[in-house]
């Protein structure tokens, strides 16, 4: 399989650690979201959303990075990252869709605020995140309750659940999530989801510099 990405972009992170904790075999096309190569002709003819990351897998092309991950976790058969029992699936696949419909659109806020601005030499809007923060408490108390009876968010193990929801929340600290009334969440994401290879091996530092970059 090939992942057409950028790993300094939130969802690209999550293919990348998503298939480390579910043992794809992968290579990597990067495609530079700063330099705009997303919107290039030949990537948009994969993407139409002239977003990343996107997924080729012969003559098959996907994007959405969750439906790339729920992709590769079933074509491995791998029924740990994805479980298969009906019930469970179904818990998977909730939050799968509430990170992408509520929790990132809340932590992209302050990406943008704390983390993109600053970057590009521009100015923090405390206003946006004034006005984000009761509903970044409210998702964020949805976790910490979730979290209070289970170590990660379907189980004893980690799932391609646990990747979708920590992605947006991968450089926490740079982004400045508040996040220190949610214990339970603060919890899970540095002693569990941070202390895993497949997390390790996909880290992307302040700064948006990759671990290799020297």
């Amino acid at each position: 399989m090939e992942l057409l990405l950028d790993p300094i972009t939130i969802n690209s992170r999550k293919a990348l650690a998503g298939f480390k904790l579910i043992g794809v075999d992968y290579t990597v096309t990067k495609i530079d979201y700063f330099q705009g190569k997303q919107q290039s002709p030949e990537y948009v003819a994969i993407n139409p959303n002239a977003s990343v990351p996107a997924l080729r897998d012969g003559d098959f092309t996907l994007w959405e990075s969750n439906a790339i991950l729920q992709y590769a976790a079933d074509k491995l058969g791998n029924a740990s990252a994805y479980p298969t029992e009906l019930k469970t699936r179904a818990d998977v696949n909730r939050w799968l869709l509430w990170e992408s419909s509520a929790w990132f659109p809340s932590c992209y806020k302050y990406v943008v605020e704390n983390c993109v601005k600053p970057l590009l030499g521009g100015e923090t809007d405390q206003s946006i995140l004034d006005a984000e923060e009761p509903n970044f408490h409210k998702l964020a108390g949805i976790l910490d309750a979730r979290l209070a009876g289970s170590r990660y968010l379907c189980g004893d193990e980690p799932t391609i659940a646990d990747v979708a929801v920590a992605a947006p929340m991968h450089m926490h600290a740079y982004f400045k999530l508040p996040l220190d009334n949610h214990k339970n969440l603060v919890r899970w994401m540095t002693q569990d989801i941070e202390k895993n290879s497949w997390w390790i091996d996909t880290t992307v530092l302040e700064g948006f510099a990759l671990p290799d970059a020297g």
